[in-house]
């Protein structure tokens, strides 16, 4: 599943973002070499997950996005705050949960097809798109 317009032609990020209304449903905008480059609009809160075998890497383009934490050692669960234009990468295997309560515009970059509710995650509510990314309309 190649979307050639992300290689042969620029990709324009407010474009993109205009061609879809979904909350927690990636777009692919890019591949690089086997990376996606995604792009999605947030709000609400997400689903408690973890990547086994993958880091995960945050840009927030508008808005403000929250990250709860969980390390699984004597820390418990810590929370960062990522503004507009802050970047955060999630080490692999650590729990997480992404929420944003005014709505916020992110972009991610992990390996392609990973699933955005990761290896293991707390049950899906119907909000939150269980996906490997979907192509531009």
């Amino acid at each position: 599943m190649t979307d050639q317009r992300s290689t042969v032609e620029p990709v324009v990020l407010s474009s993109a973002f205009s061609a879809f209304e979904a909350l927690w449903s990636p777009r692919i905008v890019a591949r690089v070499n086997d990376y996606d480059v995604r792009i999605a609009k947030v709000a609400g809160e997400h689903v408690w997950h973890a990547h086994d075998d993958t880091d995960e890497f945050f840009l927030v383009l508008e808005g403000e996005l929250r990250i709860a934490l969980r390390d699984g050692g004597e820390s418990g669960e810590r929370e960062v705050v990522l503004p507009q234009g802050a970047v955060f990468v999630v080490p692999r295997g650590t729990e997480h949960k992404p929420s944003s309560q005014a709505g916020a515009s992110i972009l991610l970059f992990e390996p392609t097809g990973t699933l955005t509710v990761g290896d293991r995650h707390d049950e899906i509510p119907p909000h939150v798109d269980a996906t490997v990314g979907h192509t531009l309309p």
